[in-house]
C-alpha cells in the first residue's frame, strides 16, 4: 500500500509542452499523460501538496514550447539541460517546502522524466514514478524505466493508486512521514 503524505510530498510534471505532448508517444499518448497529470495536480493543490511545472527552454524557442495547461498557480522550474535538477532552484525549493517525497510525470520517460528522477535519488528524495502519467518515444524504453530502473530508486504506481495513496494520507490522523511504499 504506498501513501503519500501531502506534507511532505510534491507533485513534479516534467515538459509538458504543446511540441512535446503532441509527438508520437508510447505506451500512451501526449493527450492520456496530460490527463492523468491533471488529475493529479488537481488532487495534490486540494491537498495542500506543492505542484512543480518542469518546462524545458531552448535558445531559438521554437513554436509550441508554452504548457499544456494554465500553471500560474504552481511552481514553475525552467530546465537548460535533460534534467530538472542541475542549473535550476528546484532542489532549493523542494527543500524549502520540506518535501522528502518527489511524485513523477511527464514526457518522456526515458529523458527528461528519468534524469530528473535519477537526480531526485541523488538529492535524497523518495521518488514515485506515476507510470501512466508518462510515457516515452518508444515502447522499450518506458517499459525499461518502468520495471528496472524506477523500482531500484523508489515505488512505482499507476495514477489511481497514487490518488488512494494521497487519499489515504490525508484521512489518516497525525499523518506526519512520508511512506512511498509499505
Amino acid at each position: 500500500m504506498t501513501k503519500i503524505d501531502p506534507a511532505t510530498s510534491a507533485l513534479v510534471l516534467v515538459d509538458l509542452q504543446e511540441r512535446i505532448v503532441t509527438l508520437p508517444t508510447t505506451p500512451y499518448s501526449g493527450e492520456e499523460v496530460v490527463a492523468n497529470s491533471l488529475r493529479l495536480r488537481n488532487a495534490f493543490r486540494k491537498a495542500g501538496a506543492p505542484v512543480v511545472i518542469v518546462q524545458v527552454s531552448r535558445p531559438d524557442n521554437p513554436p509550441g514550447s508554452e504548457l499544456v495547461f494554465d500553471a500560474q498557480d504552481d511552481k514553475i522550474v525552467t530546465k537548460y539541460t535533460i534534467g530538472g535538477f542541475a542549473g535550476t532552484d528546484l532542489d532549493d525549493f523542494l527543500r524549502g517546502a520540506g518535501v522528502r517525497t518527489v511524485v513523477f510525470g511527464g514526457i518522456a520517460t526515458e529523458f527528461g522524466v528519468e534524469s530528473t528522477l535519477r537526480a531526485a535519488a541523488d538529492h535524497g528524495y523518495e521518488t514515485v514514478a506515476v507510470s501512466d502519467a508518462m510515457t516515452a518515444l518508444s515502447e522499450i524504453s518506458h517499459e525499461n524505466a518502468i520495471t528496472k530502473i524506477f523500482p531500484r530508486l523508489g515505488t512505482v504506481v499507476t495514477t489511481d493508486e497514487a490518488l488512494a495513496g494521497l487519499a489515504r494520507s490525508t484521512r489518516s490522523p497525525g499523518c506526519t512521514s512520508s511512506t512511498a511504499g509499505s
